[in-house]
């Protein structure tokens, strides 16, 4: 029996436990806090990333170490190669915690990005915006996901604003992309070189957060083609192991790279129910080099994020194919507590499952770009 060791114990990392026991695969969890919800259904070692005479035993007792968010030091992944395998690889994770680096990274294998430039100084942000114009937007270049670590510029005013939010750290200025639409594409490559995409997927935010996701995003067949050729041409450039996800802006009906999760990821979860082989049990497989699983579409999904607290899950549990998942989080402002799946067989039965719900959850406003867009693909 096979044991996946998680760096992170968090909902994907739970979500990965839950995949993987079917399969007879073990899982031990290392995460930095004692309350990691996935400790609650794997056994868990609470320990700081640097503290490496506890993951030294967690290196002995696991077969390969994977990862649950893009935060872990690259120096703990890189310590770790020295003690047990490591899938994906420290130069995958290395280079999706770096705006900078990634981005030219998309550029270099012809993935056409929005334009951006270093910032290092609050001089450099007053060249770059310059030079990009406003809108523009100012990430950090590491530790920022959901929003965080961002400031938009809507003029020249906004630059001393910028400069203090970021406390100053190295970062990039982006130009705001007037983009018609979000899509992402979650990919899997296996140790044998094996390639896979689940099919493109629309998505919504709110505050920088994921709202809700449709899968497959509607008239999209030319897009996906495209986003399934750069997933693949980023994959073999890193000999990545695992699953990850590339997002996207459509603009003008092209393609531009926003960034990469090295990991599996939220755009994702539709699949527990509306793929064949989930993007969870596809990491399994993927990291411990077992064949991949089927990657097609089973009809149409739309996944809803809860963030802060759960609604009553009665109105999706009541729905034919509806499916709840309650991550066992205490509620907080911002924090992603748990998710519900609807499923149909076409457009237009999921659009009158979803406005069944919405109404119920009072949920309109978050369901109604998802509906807007259903409407559109009938």
């Amino acid at each position: 029996m096979s044991t996946i060791g998680v760096l992170g114990g968090g909902q994907l990392a739970r979500m990965l436990a839950l995949a993987g026991a079917p399969l007879g695969v073990r899982f031990l969890i290392v995460d930095n806090v004692a309350d990691a919800c996935a400790g609650q259904v794997a056994p868990l070692l609470v320990a700081d990333w640097r503290d490496f005479a506890a993951l030294e035993r967690f290196a002995a007792q696991i077969d390969v170490a994977t990862f649950d968010f893009e935060n872990v030091p690259a120096d703990t992944a890189h310590w770790l190669t020295e003690h047990t395998r490591v899938s994906p690889n420290p130069r995958a994770l290395a280079l999706a915690q770096d705006r900078l680096a990634e981005k030219s990274m998309f550029r270099e294998l012809g993935l056409e990005t929005p334009a951006f430039a270093t910032v290092d100084s609050r001089e450099d942000l007053v060249r770059a915006a310059a030079t990009i114009g406003f809108p523009a937007v100012l990430k950090t270049r590491r530790l920022g996901y959901d929003g965080k670590g961002q400031f938009r510029l809507r003029s020249a005013d906004d630059i001393d604003a910028a400069w203090r939010a970021l406390g100053g750290a190295p970062s990039i200025l982006e130009a705001w992309v007037a983009f018609e639409r979000e899509v992402s594409v979650v990919a899997v490559r296996g140790r044998d070189g094996a390639f896979a995409t689940y099919p493109l997927v629309q998505n919504w935010h709110s505050d920088g957060i994921l709202s809700a996701s449709l899968a497959p995003a509607p008239d999209a067949a030319g897009l996906a083609e495209l986003a399934t050729h750069h997933a693949r041409r980023i994959a073999e450039h890193l000999d990545y192991v695992g699953v990850f996800a590339l997002e996207l802006f459509v603009r003008d009906g092209k393609l531009l790279g926003n960034e990469m999760a090295p990991r599996v990821h939220n755009s994702g979860h539709w699949t527990i129910e509306g793929a064949p082989c989930s993007q969870f049990e596809n990491h399994v497989r993927a990291v411990l080099g077992l064949p991949l699983g089927d990657t097609a579409a089973l009809g149409v999904s739309v996944m809803l994020n809860w963030i802060g607290q759960l609604p009553d899950a009665g109105p999706v549990l009541r729905e034919p194919r509806g499916h709840w998942h309650d991550y066992g989080k205490s509620p907080r402002a911002g924090r992603k507590v748990g998710h519900a799946t609807l499923c149909a067989g076409n457009a237009a039965d999921l659009g009158e499952a979803l406005a069944r719900v919405a109404r119920a959850l009072g949920r309109e406003a978050q369901a109604a770009p998802v509906l807007a867009a259903l409407h559109g693909a009938r």
